[in-house]
Parts: structure tokens; C-alpha cells; sequence
């Protein structure tokens, strides 16, 4: 069975940092790509950045270019977001997500969903 989980949620101050991880078991993480996504309350689910799983290429949503920063550890079978700078529109619940190989832009790519861990930036 598949299981996506993640950690790393909290309230943090506008400026501030977390690090989210997403721990996976079942599958063999080297193979998929993984993205994290985000929803922020009355919004959709949308695309923030990923990594893909064979040459580890990474793309980022426009508004957290410079400050976000995905990586990955396949021996751990983990997957990081360093958070910086951190802004209340950055705001939701966090999720992970993963398909095979090469990374998509759209929710209905994904295979494999996490719970989501909450992030509040706010003063």
C-alpha cells in the first residue's frame, strides 16, 4: 500500500522558515516524480514546485521562485521543501504528490496523494 505523509507544518511569522518533508513508503521513490501542491482556504489546489526522479530536474510556481527550494533523498525516500521568506499568501494546507518519472502541473496527473500539513504565516 501506498502512503505519502507529511510533516514539517506549523505557524511561522511573515520572513520566517519551515521545512516540509514527505516520507513515502510502497513504492520505490527513485522512480516517481514528486510535487507539492498547496490550498489555500476557498481556493483551489495548485501547483508549487517538484522534482522529477531520474535527472532530479526541478520546477517552481512563479511566486516561490527564490525562495522555495524542493530536494530529495531516495535513500531515505523523502522528499524536502525548504520554505524561506515565507509570506501570508504562501498560506494552506501543503500537499505531496507523486507520479511515475517526469513531473506534471495538474492535480489530475497524480497518482498518489499525502494528507497535507498546514502552514499559517501570519503575525
Amino acid at each position: 500500500q501506498v502512503q505519502l505523509v507529511e510533516s514539517g507544518g506549523g505557524l511561522v511569522q511573515p520572513g520566517g522558515s519551515l521545512r516540509l518533508s514527505c516520507a513515502a513508503s510502497g513504492l520505490a521513490l527513485n522512480n516517481y516524480a514528486i510535487s507539492w501542491f498547496r490550498q489555500a482556504p476557498g481556493k483551489e489546489r495548485e501547483f508549487v514546485a517538484a522534482i522529477a526522479s531520474l535527472f532530479r530536474n526541478t520546477d517552481y510556481d512563479e511566486s516561490v521562485k527564490g525562495r522555495f527550494t524542493i530536494s530529495r533523498d531516495n535513500d531515505k525516500d523523502t522528499v524536502y521543501l525548504q520554505m524561506n521568506s515565507l509570506k501570508p499568501e504562501d498560506t494552506g494546507i501543503y500537499y505531496c504528490a507523486a507520479r511515475p518519472r517526469e513531473i506534471g502541473y495538474r492535480t489530475w496527473e497524480y497518482n498518489y496523494w499525502g494528507q497535507g500539513t498546514e502552514v499559517t504565516v501570519s503575525s
